[in-house]
């Protein structure tokens, strides 16, 4: 993955901040600590392989308009959940960039195969003999 591709994807992302739900005190009542961050994922222009595995991998976090959003809440600053949220971007991109390995054909020799069918062979004889019995 390229450098390029991640400062457009910083140059892109829009943050909001939103006050923390739930218990927590008056620190997560008063401050508005947690960061939602939204990249349109059209903008980026990805290639259509690594745009397909995005949205594999993004899942419910990318919306029907294209934007991913990324929520980060687990500290109790601004700026620490800014860094979690643009690492969980970056992570995100990487991961869509990384190929999975192709899969090797499993190659069976000519006696494996023989006792393989000879096996299903006796399987589907118990099989058959458990129907009605006829008089």
């Amino acid at each position: 993955m390229d450098e390029d591709l991640l400062g457009r994807a910083h140059a892109l992302a829009q943050e909001s901040f939103l006050a923390g739900s739930g218990p927590g005190g008056q620190n997560a009542n008063k401050v508005a600590t947690n960061v939602q961050l939204r990249v349109n994922a059209y903008k980026l222009r990805l290639p259509p392989t690594v745009f397909r595995r995005l949205r594999e991998i993004a899942g419910s976090r990318l919306t029907a308009s294209g934007d991913i959003l990324i929520l980060a809440r687990e500290h109790r600053t601004q700026e620490a959940n800014r860094a979690e949220a643009r690492e969980k971007l970056e992570s995100l991109l990487e991961e869509a960039h990384r190929r999975p390995p192709r899969r090797a054909k499993t190659r069976l020799n000519r006696l494996n195969k023989k006792k393989r069918l000879a096996t299903k062979k006796a399987r589907g004889e118990v099989k058959a003999k458990r129907g009605k019995v006829e008089l």
